[in-house]
């Protein structure tokens, strides 16, 4: 199969705000339950032990009017809370038996009670996650958050979801992490085969399919990437940091290639990188989990960091490994946890005379010249200055 043909797929499910996918699996098989839940990270192996599809729900995107979702929010934050509003008052996840809601910020927490009020009838919880860091303190407190959430979805299906169970999923949760950690590899190594268009596509179609089927295509497209022969342009290399949580509308992560850049890595759907590494598939499962989440998790303004001195080191290793030449901080307006760590972020740049700038957006930004423009004269400042 070629990229073209895997990418096609990939917009069908990515336009697909109904998510025929999804309810095709479910209706497969009375007893397969779907739980949705909002960006950043939530324990995908305990769903999947327990015969459940864990659903992404990202938004409307910019092809969905919110009608319904404005009279729910104020108009002075993010769009992702009143489109997500929209896809549940217009049926569009009526299929879904569940909702995750993980620990982003004050507006995801509000929306989860919003959700338990709009739809009492469905599975509905706010997944926290530790402040601290240490093994005896937050390590324990997450273990014991999982196993709530094990308990949760056992009540919620009937099925009891067995540590055999939970190890096997940790099995193939693993493999699709290291396939999309060779796909984010291989695009540093050939942005001029593996555009940012196709990773974000191929990652977007990972939230709304089985997780089996999503290995599957990572490794038909990245066969079939390698075989190609496209020309490499003397575009700079960047990075994006900042579109965590509700994500920029494709054409925006278009634009900004088509404007001279090759997007070496990101911060998208950060569900699928949150792990660095692989999880242990022998002895306690959710102490294994627990365990990967306090040490060896991706740095995020959506994640808590009691150390000043900490922030940006993430970010500024990560420029060094993919040898970006600049940074582009793009979050959406509103966006408090982005917001709020960007300038923290730029202080660590400078510190290091590495090129970026800033600029906001919504899921439903129209209008991409302006962004282009400044992407470009961005890309052009480096060449010519850098």
């Amino acid at each position: 199969m070629s990229t073209v043909d895997i990418i096609k797929r990939c917009e069908e499910l990515y336009e697909d705000t109904y998510f025929t996918a999804a309810r095709e699996w479910k209706a497969a098989d009375p007893s397969r339950k779907v739980i949705g839940y909002m960006p950043v990270y939530v324990p995908r192996e305990i769903m999947h032990a327990g015969n459940m599809m864990s659903l992404g729900i990202l938004g409307g995107g910019d092809n969905l009017e919110v009608i319904h979702g404005d009279a729910y929010y104020q108009s002075y934050i993010c769009r992702i809370p009143r489109s997500t509003i929209e896809l549940g008052k217009t049926g569009r996840l009526d299929f879904v038996d569940g909702m995750l809601f993980p620990s982003i910020c004050d507006v995801i927490r509000n929306l989860s009670g919003m959700w338990k009020l709009m739809f009492p009838e469905t599975y509905v919880r706010y997944f926290d996650v530790p402040q601290n860091y240490q093994d005896d303190i937050g390590g324990n407190y997450y273990v014991a958050e999982l196993q709530e959430l094990r308990e949760g979805l056992e009540k919620l299906s009937g099925n009891k979801i067995t540590d055999e169970a939970i190890r096997n999923s940790i099995q193939i949760y693993n493999i699709n992490r290291n396939l999309i950690r060779e796909l984010y590899d291989l695009r540093s190594e050939m942005p001029h085969n593996v555009s940012s268009n196709d990773v974000y596509l191929l990652n977007r179609a990972g939230m709304v399919i089985p997780v089996e089927e999503h290995n599957e295509m990572l490794r038909d497209y990245m066969d079939a990437a390698m075989r190609l022969d496209n020309p490499k342009r003397d575009n700079c290399r960047i990075i994006i940091n900042g579109s965590f949580c509700e994500q920029p509308p494709l054409n925006l992560i278009r634009s900004i290639e088509l404007a001279g850049c090759y997007i070496v890595d990101d911060d998208y759907m950060l569900v699928n990188r949150w792990l660095l590494n692989e999880v242990p598939s022998e002895g306690n499962p959710l102490q294994n989990l627990a365990d990967a989440f306090i040490h060896e998790s991706a740095d995020s303004a959506a994640k808590y960091c009691d150390r000043h001195e900490d922030v940006g080191m993430y970010l500024l290793g990560t420029v060094k490994e993919r040898q970006a030449e600049g940074v582009i901080f793009a979050a959406p307006s509103f966006c408090d946890p982005a917001l709020l760590e960007r300038p923290m972020l730029t202080d660590r740049m400078k510190e290091h005379d590495i090129p970026h700038i800033s600029f906001k957006y919504a899921e439903n930004s129209g209008q991409m010249q302006p962004i282009r423009e400044q992407a470009g004269t961005f890309a052009d400042s480096i060449k010519l200055w850098s």
